[in-house]
C-alpha cells in the first residue's frame, strides 16, 4: 500500500520534475532566469537599495562624475542616477508587463475564435491581423501616443495593443492542429459549448507558445518604450524611467557619460535576460527540440 502511494506520488511530481531537470541543462535559461530575477529584485526591494529620492534635485552636486557617495554619478540637477535607475526598474517592470497582458488578452481571444471557427470567422480575422501588421509597430504606438498623449498608462496600451496581432497569428496556428485532437472532439461528443471547449479544453495545451512570445515581446516593449521615452514620447521626465534619464544626458555625452552610459546598461542586461530566457524556455518546452 506504501509503495502504491509512492510511486503515485512520483508519477505526479515527474513532470515539474522533468521541467525542472531540463532547465537546469539548459544555460540559456538559466542565464536569463538569473538576469531577470535581478532586474525584479531591483524593483521590489527598490526603496532599500536606493540611497536617495529619484526625484531629488541638487545643483550643488550637478554632473559629479561616479564616486562612492553617488555610484553612477550625477545629472545635470544633481539626482542620484543610481537612484533613479533602481527606482526606474519598477516602470520597466510595470510597462513591459502591463502591456504583455494587454497583447496576451486581445492576441488569444481572436487567435482562439479564428482557429476554432475556421471558415469566414478565420478568413476575416486573418485579413484585419495582415492589415495591422502591415503597418510599422513603432509608428503605430506613435501614432496612439500623439493623440492620447505622453504618459506611462498610454505607452502600456500603445505597446499592448501594438503587440496582439502576434499572440493571435501564433495561437490561431496552434489551435488549427488543437482542435483536431482527440479530446477536442471527445468534449464536442459530451455536448461542451465552444467556449467551453476553448478554454477548458484546447487553451491550456496552446499555453507553451505563449509563454515563450510574452519573454520576447516582454523585451521588445523595453525597448520600444525606452526608445519613444529618449525622443519624449513615453514616460515624461523627470520621471525615473531609463529612456528619459538618457534622454537627459544627451546633451552631455562627452562631459558627463554615466547619464547615459549606467541606464543603457540596464536596458540591455533587462532585454538580454527576458530573451535568453525566452529562447531557454523555447528549448525546454519545445519537444522537438528536446534532446
Amino acid at each position: 500500500m506504501t509503495n502504491d502511494k509512492t510511486f503515485a506520488a512520483s508519477v505526479q511530481r515527474s513532470p515539474w520534475k522533468d521541467f525542472l531537470k531540463r532547465v537546469r541543462r539548459t544555460p540559456t535559461a538559466l542565464i536569463g532566469i538569473a538576469l531577470t530575477l535581478g532586474v525584479i529584485a531591483m524593483a521590489v526591494f527598490a526603496p532599500i537599495i536606493a540611497p536617495f529620492d529619484p526625484l531629488q534635485m541638487n545643483v550643488r552636486e550637478r554632473l559629479n562624475a561616479p564616486s562612492m557617495t553617488h555610484p553612477f554619478g550625477t545629472d545635470d540637477f544633481g539626482r542620484d542616477i543610481f537612484s533613479r535607475v533602481v527606482w526606474g526598474s519598477r516602470l520597466a517592470l510595470r510597462l513591459g508587463t502591463l502591456s504583455v497582458l494587454i497583447a496576451v488578452s486581445g492576441g488569444i481571444i481572436l487567435g482562439l475564435i479564428a482557429g476554432y471557427y475556421g471558415g469566414w470567422v478565420d478568413n476575416l480575422l486573418s485579413r484585419l491581423l495582415e492589415i495591422v501588421m502591415a503597418f510599422p509597430g513603432i509608428l503605430f504606438a506613435i501614432t496612439i501616443i500623439a493623440i492620447l498623449g505622453p504618459s506611462l498608462d498610454n505607452l502600456v496600451v500603445a505597446l499592448g495593443l501594438f503587440g496582439w496581432p502576434d499572440y493571435a497569428r501564433v495561437i490561431r496556428g496552434s489551435v488549427l492542429s488543437a482542435k483536431q485532437r482527440e479530446y477536442v472532439e471527445a468534449a464536442r461528443a459530451v455536448g461542451a459549448k465552444a467556449g467551453r471547449v476553448m478554454a477548458r479544453h484546447i487553451l491550456p495545451n496552446v499555453i507553451a507558445p505563449i509563454i515563450i512570445l510574452s519573454a520576447t515581446r516582454f523585451g521588445g516593449a523595453l525597448l520600444t518604450g525606452s526608445g519613444l521615452s529618449f525622443i519624449g514620447l513615453g514616460v515624461p521626465i523627470p520621471q525615473p524611467e531609463w529612456g528619459a534619464i538618457m534622454a537627459t544626458g544627451r546633451d552631455y555625452m562627452a562631459s558627463a557619460w554615466w547619464i547615459t552610459v549606467f541606464p543603457g546598461v540596464l536596458i540591455a542586461l533587462a532585454v538580454l535576460g527576458v530573451n535568453l530566457l525566452g529562447d531557454g524556455l523555447r528549448d525546454v518546452l519545445d519537444p522537438r527540440l528536446r534532446k
